[in-house]
């Protein structure tokens, strides 16, 4: 009897069952235990990789997207990445409108997987006719036979993550988890996963990662759409401009705010105390995790789950490039790491 090969049938079959890895090094001093979802091991880098598969599945299910048909989206990368390489493997057209403030590298990606990508400027306004929402809407109304994803606003963004994400989650920390720290973008990812998690256990804290120019926290907080919030970051896929109906408010108990400059020195000390190779938001992810101690929100029975949305390669000529880093201010003159250079044999 011929023996089974042991194979995928395509890559699409990897997305999701990400690990959790206990951290170590970088949380020694802080009470409580914490422990990161690799989002990286999905097969496209990326936790965006399930919200791509759910949604132009549950879009064929409805008989939506036909042989041929083209896909519509705007991102900052993460998204469009995935939504590509499931186009390729389902035979469909993938057009993305970009934001202008993605990594060089992430917009290479995209047209190397075979996307058609309209790079939008980042910082005017949701409305404007030149921003990437508005440019995805008229491609959207232009092209026969199209679809638009329409992350921000999608429900089924919410069901991906509600279905994969939170089960897994509950599964690997066998229910312990008691709190939650993600980043909050779109939305889908914290609000899916938290909506999952909490009708296990309404007890466990959900705590939101949002950007200093974003308006989610102060929105969740008051309900108020405050665009004096409003002004111009660098990290990329964290908080918003808008407010998108892909995020449950209510499921997050909290918000926390962190800077540009620390976030990006939290991933690049990640990589060396962890050696987790991790994108921008996960150091956004890890900064807010030591403000948070410092307010003392977990003690020594916590058991804190952070979600590290990507990989570090896509922030090869940002965050873990130190020209870039210079350039931004984020190296003083005392900084050790900004004078790091590599040491060649003569």
């Amino acid at each position: 009897m011929e023996n089974k090969i042991k194979a995928y049938n395509n890559i699409l079959e990897l997305i999701g069952d990400t690990p959790l890895v206990k951290l170590n090094r970088i949380t020694e001093k802080l009470p409580g235990n914490f422990y990161a979802k690799l989002e990286s091991f999905n097969p496209g880098h990326s936790s965006k990789d399930r919200v791509a598969a759910y949604i132009i599945e549950e879009a064929e299910r409805k008989g939506i997207l036909t042989k041929g048909s083209t896909i519509i989206e705007t991102t900052s990368g993460n998204t469009g990445f995935s939504i590509a390489m499931v186009s390729i493997i389902k035979g469909y057209e993938c057009i993305l409108a970009v934001s202008s403030k993605s990594s060089k590298d992430k917009i290479d990606m995209l047209r190397s997987m075979g996307a058609t990508v309209y790079v939008c400027p980042a910082h005017v306004s949701a409305d404007d006719p030149r921003s990437y929402y508005q440019v995805a809407k008229r491609l959207h109304e232009e092209t026969k036979g199209s679809i638009y994803i329409n992350q921000y606003f999608n429900e089924l963004n919410i069901d991906a993550h509600y279905n994969t994400t939170g089960p897994e989650i509950w599964g690997q920390t066998d229910g312990q988890i008691t709190h939650l720290v993600a980043c909050s973008g779109t939305g889908g990812t914290i609000s899916g996963t938290a909506r999952y998690l909490k009708e296990q256990n309404p007890n466990i804290n959900v705590i939101g990662v949002d950007a200093f120019g974003s308006v989610l926290k102060k929105y969740h907080e008051t309900g108020e759409f405050d665009s004096n919030e409003i002004y111009p970051y660098r990290i990329e896929g964290l908080g918003k401009n808008l407010i998108p109906t892909a995020t449950d408010f209510e499921v997050i108990d909290k918000f926390i705010k962190v800077t540009d400059e620390e976030s990006a020195h939290a991933a690049r000390e990640i990589a060396k105390t962890e050696g987790m190779f991790v994108g921008y938001t996960s150091g956004a992810v890890m900064q807010a995790i030591k403000q948070l101690s410092a307010k003392r929100t977990f003690d020594e029975n916590s058991k804190v789950v952070v979600i590290f949305p990507d990989h570090g390669s896509r922030y090869m000529s940002k965050i873990y490039s130190d020209k870039w880093m210079e350039d931004q201010g984020f190296f003083d003159s005392q900084s050790v790491e900004g004078t790091q250079q590599a040491q060649f044999v003569k």
